[in-house]
C-alpha cells in the first residue's frame, strides 16, 4: 500500500511541475505580444501582386 502512495505522491509532483512549466503568461504586455504574433502571421509577405493584361 506505501508503494502506491509512493506513485501517487510522483505522480503528483510531476504532474505539478509540467503544468507550472508550460502555463501561458497572463500578463498586459504578453497578451500585446500574442495579439502582434498573430497579426504578423496574418500579414501577406509582400507587396499585393497585380494582374497583367496579356497583349495579343
Amino acid at each position: 500500500m506505501e508503494f502506491l502512495g509512493l506513485a501517487l505522491g510522483v505522480i503528483i509532483v510531476g504532474v505539478t511541475i509540467v503544468m507550472i512549466r508550460n502555463r501561458r503568461p497572463r500578463g498586459l504586455q504578453a497578451g500585446i505580444d500574442e495579439f502582434a504574433a498573430r497579426r504578423d502571421a496574418l500579414a501577406p509577405d509582400g507587396p499585393p501582386r497585380t494582374r497583367s493584361r496579356r497583349a495579343g
